[in-house]
């Protein structure tokens, strides 16, 4: 399993440690990834998604996953996501 955040496309970053007598040995930055239940008010149902804990809180800051997903640009989203966007859309378009 990728450690990618499935919302914002936050991924794996290197790095060097950095020691007092400057040596430098190359590292790794993982994303705090965590898994979540997120419920989509437009299609009534709740999606388990691997996301970081700062898309989370964009999540809840943007109004909840369907205005997350709406604002959100097709790259950054997984495969799955892009999924659950467009049935999205359909839906909202069907409403209206």
């Amino acid at each position: 399993m990728a450690r990618r955040c499935e919302l914002t496309g936050k991924d794996v970053m290197s790095g060097n440690n950095v020691s007092h007598a400057n040596n430098r040995t190359r590292r790794r930055f993982l994303p705090n990834l965590c898994n979540v239940s997120l419920i989509s008010d437009t299609l009534g149902q709740t999606y388990k998604l691997r996301i970081s804990a700062h898309a989370l809180r964009s999540v809840e800051h943007r109004g909840g996953l369907d205005a997350f997903l709406m604002k959100a640009s097709d790259s950054e989203l997984s495969p799955r996501a892009r999924l659950l966007k467009t049935e999205i859309r359909r839906r909202q378009a069907e409403a209206a």
